[in-house]
């Protein structure tokens, strides 16, 4: 049997406590499968008095991750720090240029960096893996970068934050405010003190740039993805929502148009009847049309400590069954030096169908002047419904969906209305998002 591969792990906070957790519980197991032992040799973390319920054995500590990542008493590099900058990037960087193999599970650095830091791996010859960076213990990244050779992938979307699914699946099933389901959230310990980066449509951002890259051949570009978040649902839309058929949930959708590539997270109408729509709770789920396969869905957990372990130990158990010599495969599908540049497309030259939810002062020629606006701007209508309000009787709720249209249409459009002084408070844009 080959020697034992020697491993380094840079962060012991829940995901790097389970990793060790469960190197040590699955020993045999891993043993049998990759032909060789993994033992978890080393570690680095902040506070070495912490008691993490593991036992760390004879692993040597290290102070500094970035004197870990260059041990030569290691063979791979387990990142589990966190951040875009820092001590997590030094760290990787580090490892790789001394030639030992990384595995992360940092979407904010990769999505910043990761063409840079899979340059320095091809170059060395050595293996950057990040399966638990996208969608935790789902094998997307395993699916985009092996499975699907030869197919051509036509748009790859899906649910890919956890909070944001919950707390939309909780307004729906339970009636609560976004505020309400939030702070549950929180309670529950799904969303942060601070959720911002949740909420707000970041963590999916950085999720899909690194799955365009995989999806298109280009460079990653967080900072080119259009984004919404979901602060602004209410329970007017979750129930216009169900009236109509369709189901709110944050999504992130690549897709290449002939502007360019669009990337964009936003809260989207799905039909009830899609699968997508039943991916209910912590839960994520990503979809990948391809050519040849036609929709692929993968769902799953999406976070929590034993997920990601569980994509991280599988990358590593990968290595391990690499053998010297042995020529890997560039990290992000393409050779770095091949990806092509970014292209951002339009988005205002988005086309698709919408839900308009407008409410208005009632009086006379409002539903007319709406109607015009509408038609000015080539806007077919598939359904056009209009609701009192028993609480405000001098207002009414006008609700739209519109066949597929341009999404420059439909913000003139409704940039109109607004100019026109019909409504009484801000008006709510929803894409709805063909889904098998």
């Amino acid at each position: 049997m080959a020697e034992a591969l020697r491993v380094g792990i840079a962060g012991l906070g829940t995901v790097g406590a389970s990793v060790v957790r469960m190197l040590q519980n699955k020993a045999s197991e891993l043993t049998r499968q990759c032909g060789r032992q993994i033992a978890p040799v080393a570690v680095s973390a902040r506070d070495r008095t912490r008691d993490r319920g593991i036992d760390l054995g004879n692993a040597q500590w290290f102070d500094d991750p970035v004197t870990l990542a260059q041990s030569s008493e290691i063979e791979v590099f387990v990142e589990l720090i966190g951040g875009e900058d820092g001590v997590a990037l030094a760290s990787v960087r580090a490892a790789l240029e001394a030639g030992r193999h990384v595995v992360t599970a940092n979407k904010a650095l990769l999505s910043k960096h990761g063409v840079q830091l899979a340059a320095i791996a091809e170059k060395r010859g050595v293996l950057l893996n990040y399966e638990a960076a996208v969608a935790g213990g789902i094998p997307v990244i395993k699916t985009m970068r092996e499975a699907l050779a030869g197919n051509h992938v036509n748009r790859v979307f899906g649910i890919m934050n956890g909070t944001c699914n919950y707390i939309l699946t909780r307004m729906e099933a339970d009636g609560l405010s976004f505020e309400d389901c939030l702070k549950d959230a929180q309670k529950l310990g799904y969303a942060e003190a601070d959720p911002t980066f949740d909420i707000e449509g970041h963590d999916t951002a950085h999720k899909l740039s690194i799955l365009t890259s995989l999806a298109f051949g280009c460079r990653i570009s967080a900072d080119d993805i259009y984004m919404e978040g979901i602060s602004n649902i209410t329970q007017a839309d979750i129930r216009a929502a169900s009236e109509l058929g369709y189901r709110i949930k944050l999504l992130g959708v690549a897709q290449k148009t002939e502007s360019g590539i669009e990337q964009r997270v936003h809260p989207t109408m799905v039909p009830v009847s899609s699968v997508i729509a039943q991916v209910h709770g912590v839960t994520n789920a990503v979809a990948v049309e391809t050519d040849m396969l036609g929709e692929l869905l993968l769902t799953g957990p999406g976070a929590g400590g034993d997920a990601t372990a569980s994509a991280v130990i599988g990358d590593v158990a990968d290595i391990a069954k690499s053998r010297p010599g042995f020529q890997h495969g560039p990290v992000f599908g393409w050779p770095a030096r091949e990806l092509a540049p970014y292209k951002r497309a339009r988005m205002r030259a988005h086309a698709g169908g919408y839900f308009i939810r407008l409410t208005v002062h009632d009086r006379t020629g409002v539903f007319a002047a709406i109607a015009k606006r509408m038609a000015d701007n080539d806007i077919s209508l598939e359904s056009i419904v209009q609701h009192g309000d028993a609480s405000e009787e001098a207002h009414k709720t006008v609700i739209l969906v519109t066949h597929e249209t341009m999404e420059a249409s439909v913000r003139k459009a409704v940039d109109g209305i607004t100019r026109d002084g019909h409504l009484t408070t801000k008006p709510q844009v929803i894409r709805i998002e063909r889904a098998a």
